[in-house]
């Protein structure tokens, strides 16, 4: 045949084909019998020279032509076998029967045409031959046309039944012979099938175990065994999938086939009547269908049960089956018999067949639903008829009205749950392993059954979401899971669907790879059913995932994204992140999948604007919040999670844990009552339901466990007295208020979860209990097993009916794999079971927490880390509950006692009291060494540290001998080195007189003085060279400090010494082995290792890098992240901050893989290549940006970039930019040598800016002058050079980057040049002037020219500044204003003073007539035009304090800025102008500043479109102000809104803002120097935009006690949240409101500064509203406590009274003292001993939780310290223990009361002498270091801040001056009244207050008169107001009412 190649293969082999088949039309031309047989040969091979040419041995392929050779086949196989029988022999036949078997096994195309069915005639011949050969070779033809069709998908079973049906009537033949060759044909079947076919194989061998033939029966065992063999199963697994079809098989022919029973049991190993009993739910249905009383009689022989009784046992199943029979005929009489057999038993009884029918109706209605899954529509249609028969039987039990028959959905509704949780049953194989076609079947009949009952199926929801999302991971399960999932969607309603938007999509998505093409198609109608409905699903549509990955689903995904084209990349972010918090972990999966695509695409420059500035945006927070918090979950794929969490982790970067806030809150209330009080267990209860229970039933795909979840629900829900009645649409009035409220208090999720169970009937199957030895610790093997375990046992012992009731229902749920419900269960049960009278209980729950405690510190545990730790953090957990409950019934006793001392309420105090000294004596009884050694052990370091501190509090009371507190003292050393407490560390070190060099290494190591430490660890290395540890450490110091070359040697020295070292020096020496470059040695040392260090890990990831191979790469870096992760695994969710160092690892692993990915991806272009790079480098600085800034955390970072850049020798420039980076964060550690390396190395990179890094290092090092000389030789080489240079690329951003550093070394050059004070003014100024032109859109440039000419202009005299001054303060405004224009980095600096050099200007009438001036209105006007209005905010209540201006120009413009910030943001700008408006003049009309108010509102409202919002404000304020004016009688306590002041109650809902302090604080853009992913100036948003709005007001309104009689009212926000303000009558709060001001303008500084912010200093703030000069509100601060009544409280129960007569005669003699050594002495040893400090007692039982306990008192500390330092300097008195809050959730301190600013406390009769309160109670509540460490260096950190910003802060405080005081009227008055004559001026009293404050921030302050003032350092102005604040003298002589000695 020729071919000229223009055929393809197929055609060409079709074309051959054809040929065949023309050239066998006719006979054969040689029907010789070999001619035949060679003929069959070739015919055989004809198939595989087709498939498999080049091989010659035949093989099954999937590579198959798309052409058949099976017509050839039957075509020339008909010719062969005409013949006479000499012609056509055995040998011919087998060769044709061979040839078959090949061409079988090679067919592809076309199935049809009736071929296949003759090619079972043709095989089911030959089975029938007379010679053996041919009809085996005939049963592996049969085999291959089995194996083809299994090929072709679904429906093997129909396909295969026909040829199982010649089998069966070749085995009725007579013909032994042709049976024995038959059954090792089936055998061969079965060694080939599917599991359906395999059931068929096995069905078709047992059918003939019963045969006489000795030959055939052997035969069958033997293809059995060989079944069973092959599949690896016992002979009995082999069976038991399809005893549904054998088990009937054999019973039935009990009688008839004796043997054939006998024979099965034997091969399955099982006696016949076990057997008989095992299959009767098989066998019943049709031995009742057959009404076959013989074999049921025998049966019952076997059984021993009668009939009747084995009818009630399956009765379901019996009627089932009856019922699905096709013709009613057969039904009835079935029916008729099951009921004579009844009636037979019952002694002829009347028994209807209703009643039979209503016994096990719901069994019964599962089997008919399942029926309903049958492949053929008849036997499914059969079903449902069966479903209306059962409609029909129980027609009789409804009542009158009901759903007239035929209606199947309404009858099946009552039972969805039940029929759902028995398919679920099924599903599980709770009664043994079940076929996987009878899977199929239950799961397709989920379709049908979804479709009956239409959309009220979602009452059962939740159980069908279980089904699906379980059953779909199973492949051969899915297609039909997905069809059932198809159909359950569409017949939901819209509204119902939402819940199980995010689950669907998530699963599908996750699995998406593992569906067949018909499931893929499934899925995808699934998906695009959802998004059609778009909107309507609601907030519901964002929980979608993303489609994005799976190009199959482009067109869903287009349309989901139309519906979310309006959304930004904040909106997919929240999305995600509410995914992630999701119980379902398929759904979390997703989300973290989806978080980190968001975290690596073009979404990464977002994220990075997001982690930058001072404080980062909330969402990174929540982002680190919920990676944590999966990367600690337990349970189902955990690992899966924590390998994506930990790529996330490692995406986002180290991110600052000073610069966020994360927010993890747990769910967990205490029983006070202990189950006594009917209101807390319900309570408890639906705690329980709400919080543990429906999110993990609604989550788990574990269907076994959601039906222990269900149990426990429903009976929680009966306990509630929760009743269907709730949901009934029927009006019940049986239903007590107190129930309803309590089911409507519900969130909707929960009630759409419960719902169905109201009527559901879980049962649980009670295990018996076994003896159990105590302690349980020590007798398990792991924490899972203790914890279910001990839970477990304390569920039987919890004592009192309630809790036995509650805690009964969890039996079940604690055996669960997942032991968060034990973890939760485990503290309530403890309390409960203490709480009882058992002392035995009591005991065993002693000995179980001692048995933990002590195996943390048994040097010989044999217990696993993971165990102990787990265990001792559990018993922690459950001490703290204890010392909870402790404080809340201390707290409960103490308010009913001050309620009332009625005998009935004594009774139930003293039961209290007898509980909490039981619960108490249990606390005590544990040792607090143990508990702190213990602690320490395990890492919980704030627990040790407690209880450590509480022995030395003890052993200081007993006065200790000398040195014997030193040891206490070493651990608390330790403990906060761990706790990475520097501050700690250091207030100990005072404690210690003599320090060690190992107390010395720790305290170097902790604050980053590492070659301080390494001179200690030298020194030891002297005295003890052989120590591996001692070495350790140098080695560490080496490290940190960046000498790798010197730890290079020292690691090669010391291996040469001690060379069985080097499994622990391996990760040092690989470091710096890597770190020069020396790969081989790496390679070598890591193969050596099975160390798991985080230098041996990253040598894994680096070596894959290097070598490049993608398979190796992925694999060393899916390790280095599984094994870097672990730390925060055993940190917890919590432990951000302790688990740091594994967080940074996690950080350089995604930066190498980054780094290489880039790299080796570069684009060929010069251009693309350099703009690829850059890209990188800016993401890598922006990167670096956000990390913590200190030496420790950047430095590595920078070191693992230039390594992974080194790998591919082609980025020389990022490489000496990181050089600059690591010489710049050493110089500023402090680091000269290792600053001085990398600044070396950055010149040898031929960095251009190296050298200005050069000069800072040598001003650094004290060398000013000389770093001046440097940098100004640099930069005239560096012009030079710079244009000899032509670069030929053209980068914008490279351009604008040299532009800003050519300003930054001008400016640099500047600020120098002017500290030398050797140049004079005009060069200085010109440079500045270069810089700013240099760049000029550069912020610093114009701030640094602006405030120098500042400063040149306050250093003239008075003449000068009337005539120079003002051109310098036009520049300086001109400069200032550009500086506001291009930045916000200055804002606090150049807005105020720039607002006040111009406001000043225009009231000096000299100044005002000159040009100058002009012009300076001139840019005051463009700055207002050009520069953000929410920059003015900033200082807008400075802005509006000047409306009074004199000046007509200035006020036009003044008006102008305040019109367009109130446009711009009106909702907060109007409550900072509403005083104004409001404002009185003396005779108390309106005064001009509020006609001028008028005037600006007016103008506002003009043609505005929010002008109600004016009419709002001064609605609001009017009726605030009547309000505050209202008079009140004496004896009134209370006020009513909506009877006194109707008008304010009726002004709600309101769009107003309710005046929050932070609702009013403008936020400013966060700026990276850096990275270039900038906030856009003008699309910030400075203002939540969620802010709350007035909702309503609550009526009572409280008033106060105190004289001006102030109210509290109480406000509900839009956001549910409840606020209380404080209205203050009579009183100028304008006071408070500027010191808010100020106070939140430092803290902006303090989160700005490293230091600061490190420590997390701040001021606690609140909204403050002047309505006018006389009266305002003032934010209540929730959940805080005056010092005083606490002290009182403590003192009461030391019996110690507030107050005696003998304190009164002691301070008679302080008084009347001559010297003030008497009144030191009388002090100290008279009043002092009294009051013995008790604060510190405050922190341990409002804190029980130690690291809430460590982390309230460190906030108290430094809160303290704070508000020290502000109160200094503003001069701020009175501050007595009512004055003084604290805040019982944080510590916080917050002062309240600001009447005694500006020195006025010196004023007072008794004139106050202490700077601030610094008592003995206030220093106790300090710790044991008192003032030293935490509060000390607070302190210098803040007035470090305040004395830096002294320009800042003085311009905020200007707002005094020009808008006075009520006070400084009355002073004005004053002085006149004292003969004054002088004028006196308001303002002038106001700047004469400010002027000492001016002083306090440049440092200038003395203590006496005697002393002169002259500026002090910080450490040392500290100093002296500490000692001030605490002297004795100065205490003694306080006012009494002081209370000097609190």
């Amino acid at each position: 045949m020729d071919d000229d190649g223009s055929l393809t293969d197929t055609q060409y082999i079709a074309r051959a084909l054809d040929e065949i088949d023309r050239r066998f039309d006719r006979p054969l031309y040689n029907p010789a019998e070999k001619a035949r047989q060679s003929l069959a040969q070739e015919l055989g091979r004809l198939p595989c020279t087709i498939v498999h040419s080049a091989q010659p041995a035949c093989h099954a392929t999937s590579n198959r032509p798309g052409v058949s050779t099976l017509p050839v086949y039957m075509l020339v196989s008909v010719r062969i076998l005409e013949g006479p029988a000499g012609e056509v022999t055995a040998l011919v036949r087998k060769a044709v029967y061979d040839a078959l078997c090949r061409t079988l096994r090679h067919h592809a195309a076309g199935f049809g045409g009736g071929r296949l069915e003759h090619i079972a005639e043709m095989i089911m011949r030959g089975l029938k031959d007379q010679d053996r050969s041919v009809r085996l070779s005939a049963g592996r033809a049969l085999v291959e046309l089995v194996r083809l069709h299994q090929s072709i998908g679904s429906g093997v079973c129909r396909r295969t039944e026909p040829l199982f049906t010649m089998l069966y009537r070749v085995f009725e033949a007579e013909n032994d012979r042709w049976r024995e060759t038959t059954l090792i044909t089936v055998g061969q079947i079965g060694r080939i099938a599917t599991p359906d076919v395999l059931g068929q194989s096995v069905c078709c061998l047992i059918s003939q175990l019963g045969h006489e033939n000795p030959i055939v029966k052997g035969t069958t065992h033997m293809q059995l065994q060989g079944l069973a063999r092959h599949h690896k199963r016992t002979t009995y697994r082999l069976v038991l999938p399809y005893l549904d079809q054998i088990a009937p098989f054999l019973v039935t022919r009990l009688c008839t086939q004796p043997t054939l029973l006998v024979e099965c049991c034997r091969f399955i190993i099982i006696t016949p009547s076990d057997f008989i009993r095992f299959t009767l739910p098989r066998t019943l249905p049709q031995l009742f269908a057959s009404c076959d009383a013989k074999v049921l009689e025998a049966v019952t022989v076997q059984t021993g049960e009668k009939p009747h009784a084995l009818f009630i046992k399956e009765s379901h199943t019996i009627l089932a089956y009856a019922l699905l029979l096709p013709k009613p005929g057969q039904t009835n009489k079935v029916l008729n018999f099951v009921l004579s057999i009844l009636k037979q038993a019952a002694g002829d009884a009347p028994i209807e067949i209703s009643s039979v029918v209503r016994s096990c109706i719901v069994p019964l209605l599962t089997e008919l639903v399942i029926a309903m899954g049958e492949d053929e529509p008849a036997e499914a249609e059969a079903a449902v008829q069966a479903l209306i028969k059962v409609e029909r039987h129980t027609m009789s039990s409804r009542s009158r009205g009901a759903t007239p028959p035929g209606n199947i959905g309404a009858f099946l509704k009552p039972y969805m749950l039940g029929i759902m949780t028995a398919l679920n049953d099924y599903l599980q194989e709770p009664q043994g392993k079940r076929p996987p076609e009878f899977k199929k079947k239950i799961l397709r009949s989920l379709g049908p059954f979804v479709t009956q009952i239409g959309p009220a199926v979602t009452n059962v929801a939740p159980q069908i979401m279980a089904t699906l999302q379980t059953m779909v991971v199973v492949p051969e399960l899915s297609d039909v899971t997905l069809q059932s999932w198809l159909t359950f969607l569409s017949t939901l309603d819209t509204r119902d669907i939402g819940p199980h938007v995010g689950p669907t999509s998530a699963s599908f998505v996750v699995y998406w790879s593992a569906f067949s093409h018909h499931g893929r198609d499934l899925a995808r109608q699934c998906l695009e059913s959802v998004i059609q409905k778009g909107t309507q699903l609601g907030t519901y549509l964002d929980e979608f995932v993303s489609l994005e990955s799976i190009p199959q689903l482009a067109d869903a995904n287009k349309q989901l994204m139309a519906l979310r084209r309006k959304w930004k990349p904040q909106d997919t972010l929240q999305g995600i992140l509410e995914r992630l918090a999701s119980e379902s972990v398929t759904v979390a999966l997703q989300a973290l999948r989806e978080l980190k695509a968001f975290l690596l695409s073009d979404n990464e420059k977002f994220v990075r604007t997001l982690a930058s500035g001072d404080v980062f945006d909330p969402l990174i927070g929540q982002i680190t919040s919920a990676l944590f918090t999966l990367a600690c979950r337990d349970g189902e794929s955990a690992e899966s999670l924590r390998a994506l969490a930990f790529d996330c982790i490692g995406a986002l970067g180290a991110v600052d844990p000073d610069r966020f806030e994360m927010g993890i809150s747990e769910s967990r209330m205490i029983m006070l009552r202990n189950f006594t009080d009917e209101n807390e267990s319900v309570t408890f209860a639906l705690h329980l339901i709400r919080d543990i229970l429906v999110g993990a039933f609604r989550s788990t795909s574990d269907i076994t466990y959601q039906n222990h979840l269900a149990y426990a629900i429903q009976e929680l829900l009966h306990f509630c007295k929760f009743t269907p009645a709730l949901v009934s649409p029927e009006p019940t009035g049986s239903i007590p208020l107190k129930v309803r409220n309590r089911w409507n208090g519900l969130p909707k999720y929960v009630l759409e979860t419960v719902t169905p169970l109201l009527e559901s009937r879980f049962n649980l199957n009670a295990q018996e209990s076994h003896p159990i030895q105590h302690p349980i610790y020590l007798t398990r093997q792991t924490y899972r097993e203790w914890v279910q375990s001990w839970t477990s046992h304390l569920l039987t012992r919890a004592s009192g009916e309630q809790a036995r009731k509650v805690f009964y229902v969890f039996s079940a749920v604690v055996r669960n794999k997942d032991v968060g419900v034990a973890h939760h269960l485990l503290p309530h049960l403890v309390l409960n079971v203490l709480l009882s009278e058992n002392q035995e209980d009591a005991q065993q729950i002693r000995q179980e927490l001692l048995s933990v405690l002590e195996d943390q510190v048994d040097p010989n545990s044999k217990s696993s880390a993971d165990k102990k730790l787990l265990s001792a953090q559990t018993v922690f957990t459950l001490m703290d509950h204890l010392n909870q409950w402790v404080r809340a019934i201390r707290q409960d006793i103490r308010t009913r006692k001050n309620e009332s001392k009625r005998a009935r309420s004594l009774v139930v105090e003293n039961k209290d009291e007898e509980q909490l000294t039981k619960i108490d004596s249990i606390l005590s009884s544990v040792d607090q060494g143990l508990m702190a050694k213990a602690a320490l052990q395990c890492r919980a370091y704030a627990r040790s540290l407690m209880n450590f501190e509480r022995q030395v509090v003890t052993l200081r009371q007993n006065k200790p001998k000398s040195g014997q507190l030193h040891e206490y003292y070493e651990r608390l050393h330790e403990i906060y080195a761990n706790l990475d407490e520097p501050d700690g560390m250091e207030g100990v070190s005072t404690l210690i007189v003599s320090p060690s060099l190992e107390h010395q290494i720790r305290q170097h190591e902790s604050t980053g003085r590492w070659t301080s430490a390494q001179s200690c660890w030298e020194v030891r290395l002297q005295h003890n060279p052989d120590n591996l540890d001692f070495h350790l450490g140098l080695l560490r110091c080496l490290r940190n400090l960046g000498h790798y070359d010197t730890l290079r040697t020292h690691v090669t020295g010391v291996l040469t010494r001690n060379p069985d070292w080097e499994p622990q020096l391996a990760g040092f020496q690989v470091e710096s082995e890597w770190m020069v470059g020396n790969w081989g040695e790496v390679q070598t040392l890591v193969g050596q290792t099975k160390a798991t260090t985080s230098s041996i890990l990253l040598a894994h990831v680096l070596l894959a890098l290097r070598e490049g191979e993608p398979t190796k790469v992925a694999d060393a870096l899916s390790n280095a992240r599984r094994l870097l992760g672990a730390p925060i695994v055993a940190h917890g969710a919590k432990g951000y901050r302790r688990s740091y160092d594994a967080v940074l690892d996690l950080h350089l692993v995604h930066e190498l893989e980054v780094i290489h990915d880039v790299v080796t991806n570069l684009p060929l272009s010069p251009s693309g290549h350099h703009a690829t790079l850059e890209q990188l480098s800016r993401r890598l600085s922006s990167r670096l940006d956000s990390t913590l800034p200190i030496f420790r955390t950047r430095e590595p970072i920078l070191s693992m970039r230039r390594t992974a850049f080194a790998l591919r020798h082609v980025v020389k420039s990022i490489i000496s930019h990181s050089w600059l980076a690591s010489a710049k964060i050493a110089r500023k550690a402090g680091h000269w040598q290792t600053a001085y390396s990398a600044m070396l190395q950055a010149q040898q990179c031929k960095d251009p800016y190296s050298f200005m890094e050069s000069a800072k290092l040598i001003k650094a090092t004290g060398e000013p002058l000389r770093a001046l000389q440097e940098l100004e030789n640099s930069m005239h080489l560096f012009a030079s050079t710079e244009h000899d240079v032509i670069d030929l690329t053209e980068d914008k951003d490279k351009d604008r980057d040299d532009i800003r550093m050519k300003a930054k070394l001008h400016v640099l050059r500047a600020r120098w040049m002017n500290d030398s004070d050797r140049f004079d003014l005009v060069p200085v100024l010109n440079t500045f002037t270069e810089a700013a032109a240099v760049a000029q859109g550069w912020e610093s440039g114009h701030f640094h020219l602006g405030q120098f000419q500042d400063e040149c202009y306050k250093a003239l005299s008075h003449e000068d500044k009337l005539n120079r001054g003002t051109r310098m303060n036009l520049s300086t405004v001109r400069s200032f204003a550009k500086a506001a224009r291009y930045g916000s980095k200055y804002i606090y600096q150049t807005i105020p003073r720039l607002l006040t050099l111009w406001l000043d200007m225009g009231e000096d009438s000299r100044i005002i007539k000159t040009d100058v001036f002009a012009r300076v209105n001139q840019e005051i006007g463009s700055a207002i035009k050009n520069v953000p209005a929410y920059k003015w905010f900033t200082a807008f209540p400075q802005i509006v304090s000047r409306v009074g201006h004199s000046n007509g120009d200035v006020y036009a413009l003044l008006a102008d800025l305040i019109t367009r910030v109130m446009a711009q943001y009106p909702k907060q700008a109007l409550w900072f102008f509403a005083s104004v408006v409001k404002s009185k003049s003396k005779s108390k009309s309106p005064s001009p500043r509020a006609e001028r108010g008028m005037v600006i509102l007016n103008h506002l409202r003009e043609g505005w479109r929010n002008s109600r919002l004016v009419n709002e404000i001064l609605r609001m304020t009017e009726e605030l102000l009547a309000l505050c004016d209202y008079s009140v009688r004496e004896d009134r306590k209370t006020l009513s809104m909506s009877k006194d002041f109707q008008r304010l109650y009726r002004s709600v809902p309101s769009p107003l803002l309710i005046p929050l302090q932070e609702s009013l604080t403008a936020s400013l853009p966060p700026v990276s120097s850096t990275s270039g992913f900038t906030h856009s100036e003008s699309t910030h948003e400075p203002f939540p935009v969620n802010a709350p709005t007035f909702e309503r007001f609550h009526d009572d309104i409280e008033v106060m006690r105190s004289l001006a009689r102030p109210r509290k009212i109480t406000i509900q926000g839009s956001d549910g949240q409840t606020y209380m303000f404080l209205g203050k009558p009579k009183d100028d709060l304008r006071k408070d409101a500027r010191l808010m001001d100020f106070n939140g303008i430092l803290n902006k500084l303090l989160k700005t500064n490293s230091e600061s912010r490190r420590r997390q200093l701040h001021i606690r703030t609140y909204g403050v509203v002047t309505l006018n000069e006389e009266c305002g509100f003032i934010q209540w601060v929730p959940n805080t406590i005056p010092v005083r009544p606490i002290l009182m409280r403590h003192y009461e129960r030391r019996n110690i009274r507030s107050w005696s007569p003998d304190l009164t005669a002691m301070f008679d003699k302080i008084k009347n003292a001559k010297t003030v050594q008497i009144v030191a002495d009388t002090f100290n040893g008279e009043v002092l001993p009294q009051f013995p400090p008790v604060f510190h007692e405050w922190f341990i039982e409002t804190f029980p939780e130690p690291t809430a306990w460590l982390a309230s008192r460190l906030a108290y500390s430094r809160t303290a310290a704070v508000m020290s330092m502000i109160g200094f300097i503003l001069g701020l008195g009175d501050r007595h223990c009512e004055n003084i809050l604290l805040d019982m959730n944080s510590g916080d301190v917050v002062h309240v009361d600001f009447n005694c600013l500006f020195e006025k406390g010196k004023t007072l009769e008794t004139p106050e002498r202490v700077p601030f309160r610094l008592t003995q109670n206030i220093i106790d509540g300090f710790g044991v270091t008192g003032v030293e460490g935490v509060f000390r260096i607070a302190c210098e950190v803040t007035m470090q801040l305040l004395r830096d910003n002294k320009d800042c802060l003085m311009s905020v405080l200007d707002a005094f001056v020009h808008d006075p005081l009520v006070e400084w009227e009355d002073e004005k008055r004053k002085r006149r009244r004292n003969g004054v004559r002088r004028e006196v001026n308001l303002r002038e009293l106001a700047k004469g207050a400010l002027k000492p404050i001016e002083k306090k921030l440049k440092g200038i302050y003395t203590t006496s008169r005697e002393r002169p003032e002259k500026e002090i350092s910080t450490s040392n102005l500290v100093q002296m107001l500490i000692q001030e604040a605490t002297d004795s003298v100065n205490l003694g002589k306080m006012y009494p009412g002081w209370a000097p000695w609190h």
